[in-house]
């Protein structure tokens, strides 16, 4: 019972160890034992950062992978405009609450801090915010709509 407890104590030191550094994958190999712990990720970073190696006291190396975000932003389909996409599969809401106005509308000025939209995912609120500087131009999704990994939500004309 005792080896088992300290098994438990490591997952938590490990699951400490991802919050402590916005990881949301660990993969860990010690000879024949294969642990791999992923957690959802309330707030998305936008750029890929790619692997990474981490490494603590008692613990082999670990291969450990930054959130990917997956509102990579690029050209759009209209000329010249960038896409903020979903990081994340989930319901999208265009405001804090029902009676909330909405984050941002066609026509209003956002920075890369700007929070647009909450996309919930796993009962968790997800904040997504524009990375990206310019003029929402149009808004692709509707309130309350299911969006996929990778789908545009908003296009914005950069500064």
């Amino acid at each position: 019972m005792a080896e088992k407890d300290a098994d438990v104590q490591k997952i938590k030191e490990l699951i400490e160890i991802m919050k402590e550094n916005d990881l949301v994958k660990i993969d860990i190999r010690h000879g024949e034992d294969y642990v791999s712990l992923q957690r959802a990720q309330p707030q998305l970073l936008g750029t890929p950062m790619g692997p990474m190696l981490a490494s603590a006291p008692g613990v082999p190396v670990m291969v450990a992978q930054t959130p990917a975000g997956g509102r990579a932003t690029g050209q759009g389909k209209g000329e010249g405009l960038l896409e903020v996409r979903s990081p994340i599969v989930g319901t999208f809401y265009e405001a804090p609450s029902p009676d909330s106005q909405p984050y941002v509308e066609a026509g209003s000025h956002v920075d890369p801090q700007t929070v647009v939209c909450i996309i919930e995912a796993m009962k968790v609120m997800n904040e997504i915010k524009a990375e990206v500087s310019g003029t929402v131009v149009e808004r692709t999704a509707a309130n309350g709509q299911a969006v996929e990994y990778g789908q545009v939500l908003f296009r914005v004309r950069p500064d």
